[in-house]
């Protein structure tokens, strides 16, 4: 067996369709398209989720509830947690800068401090936002909190 001695499998390949070219192609006239209508035309490009003029699927479903536009999301942080990162990385002030260079926390988050474990040092905080039961906790524990 040669390269110039290669050829497909037979039936493999087909010829192309050919069409609009004429009555002897038997694909002239419509050439496929069938008699009038807008798939007929040249340019077609149906809009996407159109279904023939059936009621389409996103306007038979019904809606459910709203994106709330003014929704301020926030990376919790537990005290608990809180206490580990202090240990492992001897923090003594716990930042957004801080959390930032550890690549804790993304550029455009928000930090909430929440109240559950415990907080055995007495770190300085600097985040967005803190519960209640955290801020006393923090406060128990000698730390203070400033919010951003």
């Amino acid at each position: 067996m040669e390269l110039h001695n290669l050829t497909p499998a037979a039936g493999s390949v087909k010829k192309r369709k050919r069409v609009a070219r004429g009555q002897g192609s038997t694909r002239g006239g419509t050439a496929t398209r069938g008699h009038k209508g807008y798939q007929s035309r040249s340019g077609y490009k149906s809009k996407r989720g159109f279904e023939g003029g059936q009621m389409p699927l996103q306007r038979r479903i019904p809606k459910r509830g709203f994106k709330n536009i003014n929704r301020v999301d926030y990376v919790a942080m537990n005290l608990d947690t809180v206490q580990t990162l202090v240990e492992k990385h001897s923090i003594s002030e716990f930042s957004f800068e801080k959390l930032r260079e550890l690549n804790i926390v993304a550029k455009n988050d928000k930090i909430k401090i929440l109240g559950r474990g415990e907080l055995k040092s007495s770190v300085r905080f600097k985040v967005h936002a803190a519960s209640k039961s955290a801020e006393e906790a923090i406060q128990s524990a000698g730390g203070s909190i400033d919010l951003i």
